[in-house]
């Protein structure tokens, strides 16, 4: 037992976050503010009766996009284009929402599917340009994000917007064209199905030899492709997932409150970025992904709270967020030279 913990103090996740607040304190110390008091602010605001609720509405949105970029990046593929994946299945979602001539409950089905196929196959369309085009994958998913915004955006500013709003915005969804919320909060059905994917993410991480090629080709492409794994097929199979789940995240967020499509709601809140730290965070790993994305969420839900309890800007918890990916950055960095300095001590010592 004693050894668990001093194993799970020494990781870089937890040295990493305990270095964060250490720093933020400093911080908070150094303008003034109390540190326990803000730290109490922070927690109460987001865990407590009254910000639990958007605590999970939040973890929603973060863990799903959290989830949509550590899929690729477990076989060290990285996708950027998570903006535009995602605004695209909320757009596709809307349009089905809309128009579908299904009932209500069918509807809200077929316009969950209609944004996953959205964002799948646009995301495997930068797959494709890096397979055949030669464009590096980090690369063609950041910039095809831009027209699957713009496209939006028009999108909501004239064809399907809302007659006589000043808002660019669609129209609401019909009556029943709503995913099931949990009581009178605005926690819906939507943390359900992203949980899922988290649990569908764990089980074929850990349980199949699929999984166990994705964690193969992130440790080592060349063994890999040395082993057979197909490198393009790998690709393109775990871009359309990640694309799906980002499509997923934008398509619950127009059928959740205010029950529609509303330009800019689904990329100011930086629900891709936030995600994409939290999974870097995590290494990609998925139990570590969800505790990340449930950490990142608390700190985006508790900063407004403390902001209004002791005047400390929330801009604080974004800086707490940078510190923990610096020292995370350094604390896999350092390991590493320190074990090739050994190997070189050694290697010195033998030939002296």
């Amino acid at each position: 037992m004693t050894n668990r913990i001093s194993g799970a103090l020494r990781s870089p996740i937890t040295f990493s976050v305990l270095a964060g607040v250490l720093i933020g304190a400093l911080f908070l110390v150094g303008t003034g503010a109390d540190p326990i008091a803000a730290y109490e602010a922070v927690l109460t605001g987001s865990l407590g009766a009254d910000g639990i609720g958007s605590t999970l509405t939040t973890v929603t949105s973060v863990l799903g996009m959290a989830l949509a970029l550590a899929i690729p990046l477990r076989a060290g593929l990285i996708n950027l284009g998570g903006d535009g994946q995602m605004v695209l299945g909320g757009i596709t979602a809307a349009v089905t929402g809309l128009y579908s001539p299904l009932p209500a409950p069918l509807t809200v089905v077929l316009a969950l599917l209609a944004g996953m196929a959205a964002g799948a196959a646009y995301a495997t369309l930068a797959a494709l340009c890096e397979n055949h085009l030669g464009v590096p994958l980090l690369v063609s998913s950041l910039l095809l994000s831009y027209p699957a915004v713009s496209l939006a955006s028009y999108l909501a500013r004239y064809p399907l917007k809302e007659p006589g709003s000043s808002l660019p915005q669609t129209r609401a969804m019909p009556d029943g064209v709503a995913l099931p919320a949990f009581g009178d909060s605005t926690v819906t059905f939507g943390l359900v199905l992203v949980v899922l994917a988290a649990g569908a993410y764990w089980f074929t991480d850990k349980r199949t030899a699929f999984g166990y090629e994705i964690r193969m080709t992130g440790l080592n492409a060349r063994f890999s492709a040395y082993a057979g794994v197909e490198r393009r097929g790998l690709t393109l199979k775990l871009m359309s997932v990640s694309g799906a789940i980002a499509g997923l995240v934008g398509a619950i967020g127009v059928l959740s409150f205010p029950y529609r499509f509303v330009d800019g709601s689904l990329t100011a809140p930086g629900y891709t970025w936030t995600g994409l730290t939290a999974a870097l965070l995590a290494t990609a790993a998925p139990l570590g992904t969800v505790i990340a994305s449930f950490f990142f969420a608390v700190l985006s839900v508790g900063g407004l709270a403390m902001e209004r309890t002791t005047e400390v800007p929330r801009e604080l918890t974004q800086v707490l967020q940078a510190i923990v990916i610096v020292f995370l950055a350094a604390r896999l960095t350092f390991p590493r030279f320190t074990r090739r300095k050994a190997k070189t001590d050694v290697n010195v010592k033998e030939a002296v």
